[in-house]
């Protein structure tokens, strides 16, 4: 989950039970009719099975629809930042188009309460954010975080971790506090400076982050101070140091 930290070039992102099909009444089959006959009005007649396959395959028809939608904004919305070094190099233009595309996903996502899937579990590669505390687009290049950035979440667990390849290595790791089902507050709790030095945070390292759209492959999130994310799935076994 990506949040912004000011204070560091980190990445802080920021029952229904199982129905049992009743083996009832098979012993008296006289029974299963009434019972039947229970259902259905006596000038009403049951619902053929033709009906029925029309109403299954316009199920069917607009289910694929939305999935062919979905593919299509996702598509589009690699498209848009391949070219754009993680947000580096995006002018406002391009920010404004890659924000009106991540809209489009948002307003079709299925997974209403992110926090309660298992999607969400595993480890992500940041492919594109708006935060400049991230970016670091004032330094020269060669002083910014060059190689792959990822995080790590483990919602069973509440745990989150930020990990920095080349030049820097640094990582971060962090409790979560879900505030409600689609964002949560995240307090970090120790950095590493270069994968090897470990710093106890001083307690300010804190943010929020709302996650807006989950799928197998995706993830879109918006920290509180209006910055977007957008990451990949990587990992989905990996497990968060405890």
């Amino acid at each position: 989950m990506a949040i912004t930290c000011s204070s560091s070039s980190l990445i802080c992102f920021s029952s229904d039970f199982a129905s049992s099909s009743l083996n009832l009444f098979y012993s008296k089959p006289n029974i299963i009719i009434r019972t039947h006959l229970l259902f259905c009005p006596r000038n009403q007649k049951p619902l053929n099975s033709s009906v029925s396959d029309k109403r299954r395959n316009r199920v069917s028809f607009f289910s694929g629809f939305s999935n062919k939608r979905v593919e299509s904004f996702k598509e589009e919305l690699f498209q848009a930042i391949k070219p754009l070094d993680r947000g580096a190099e995006a002018s406002p233009e391009d920010q404004s188009r890659v924000d009106q595309i991540a809209r489009k996903l948002e307003a079709v996502n299925d997974i209403k309460e992110p926090l309660k899937s298992n999607l969400l579990n595993g480890k992500w590669e940041l492919l594109y954010t708006t935060s400049q505390s991230l970016l670091q687009t004032k330094r020269p290049k060669f002083l910014r975080p060059n190689g792959k950035i990822y995080q790590a979440i483990n919602i069973d667990t509440l745990r989150a971790q930020n990990i920095e390849t080349w030049p820097f290595f640094n990582q971060a790791t962090a409790n979560l506090v879900p505030l409600n089902s689609k964002r949560v507050a995240v307090k970090f709790d120790y950095f590493r400076i270069a994968g090897l030095i470990p710093i106890k945070s001083p307690g300010s390292g804190r943010g929020q982050l709302e996650i807006t759209y989950l799928d197998e492959e995706l993830r879109i999130s918006r920290g509180n101070r209006g910055n977007l994310f957008i990451l990949k799935m990587v990992d989905p076994s990996y497990r968060v140091p405890l």
